[in-house]
């Protein structure tokens, strides 16, 4: 277990009262951040180096007003963003990373095309735990139903996302999967079809079982056809939150990547209780997802427990960024026991072993 735990340093009050101020302009904030990456600013900034760019200078290129510049600029400037000295304004440390770091671009347009419109119900999400906001995306009642039918930007901003927190981490784990050499193994939750592509990819042996909604079964097996392992690969259409249906059963291994954190407490304590049945003797649970408390660095814990309010109001309307222990003890209810831990991979990822209670490790 990681010694460290995410907690952020006690403030003066005076310094407290300049954070507060912050919370209440961040989204003001937020936007004009994004219109000076989006629309050129910062790129011009950088282009022009350490002497930085007058507003006038910037103004003759007629690609923007002076008032939009002025307007912009200065809420970058108070935000850190770029800097101002004798006059011109010249792209400081935090507007670098706007403008290059893939993770603060990735998060910059999931927020803004995926969760922007529908936050601003979050209020009415956390009272009644239904994803009120989700409305701004279309008419579906979790954000899983509707992401094979998503309008972009949403569409790309979203996949996108998952995909950066769960690709980092695939190339690296298939030796863990593989582990206890199975032969049946099922991956529930499989959205894409990208984790049962590399499986299927990284041994020509195994018999790989699909989990997951009627219409994102049809894109992940899209995927397997393209990378000409459909024939390896069994498809089973299953809305897990109906606590009556099974789960394929004889499975050696059990996979879950980024699934279980969809989901309310009393959903994955079903899941869980259905995946312990599906095990064959002696087979395994493996569940790979972002716990906050489990991060190495606080800039990893910060991103993962602000994504819990997307799940509010967006996807789910109960479900979160859970904390390890959370899953260990919903685990233990239902018949399983922890075997292993794994923390540090990918971007932000740990890896639970699991089988079932009293099962020799």
């Amino acid at each position: 277990m990681l010694d460290k735990k995410f907690s952020p340093e006690r403030q003066s009050a005076f310094a407290a009262r300049f954070e507060a101020q912050k919370i209440a302009f961040g989204p003001v904030v937020f936007q004009c951040v994004r219109y000076a990456w989006k629309r050129g600013m910062l790129q011009t900034l950088a282009d022009a180096g350490s002497a930085g760019l007058s507003v006038a200078q910037m103004a003759a290129t007629g690609r923007w007003t002076e008032y939009a510049l002025k307007v912009v600029l200065e809420t970058c400037l108070s935000a850190g963003v770029v800097y101002l000295e004798k006059g011109c304004y010249a792209l400081d440390k935090a507007g670098f990373c706007v403008l290059t770091d893939s993770i603060t671009q990735i998060n910059l347009d999931f927020n803004h095309d995926v969760c922007y419109e529908g936050l601003f119900k979050l209020d009415e999400s956390l009272d009644t735990e239904t994803p009120i906001g989700l409305k701004a995306l279309g008419e579906w009642p979790t954000l899983y139903q509707g992401l094979s039918q998503l309008a972009e930007p949403a569409k790309t901003s979203w996949f996108a996302f998952d995909h950066f927190y769960s690709d980092t981490s695939f190339p690296e784990i298939l030796p863990d999967v593989f582990a206890t050499a199975p032969r049946k193994l099922m991956d529930v939750g499989a959205n894409t079809g990208k984790f049962s592509c590399a499986a299927l990819a990284y041994n020509a042996a195994v018999e790989l079982h699909l989990v997951d909604l009627p219409r994102q079964l049809a894109v992940a097996e899209e995927s397997l056809k393209a990378a000409g392992v459909r024939e390896r690969a069994h498809l089973h259409a299953t809305d897990l939150l109906d606590h009556s249906l099974a789960l394929p059963g004889g499975m050696d291994l059990i996979w879950m990547s980024q699934f279980l954190s969809c989901f309310s407490e009393p959903a994955i304590g079903s899941i869980l209780k259905r995946a312990a049945a599906a095990l064959a003797p002696n087979g395994q649970l493996l569940v790979m997802d972002t716990f906050w408390d489990r991060q190495r660095y606080d800039i990893a814990s910060y991103c993962l427990i602000n994504t819990s309010p997307y799940f509010t109001a967006m996807a789910s309307g109960n479900s979160k960024i859970y904390e390890s222990g959370d899953y260990v003890r919903l685990a233990e209810a239902a018949g399983l026991t922890l075997l292993t831990t794994r923390d540090d991979i990918g971007y932000c990822h740990s890896l639970l072993r699991f089988a079932k209670a009293g099962t020799p490790a």
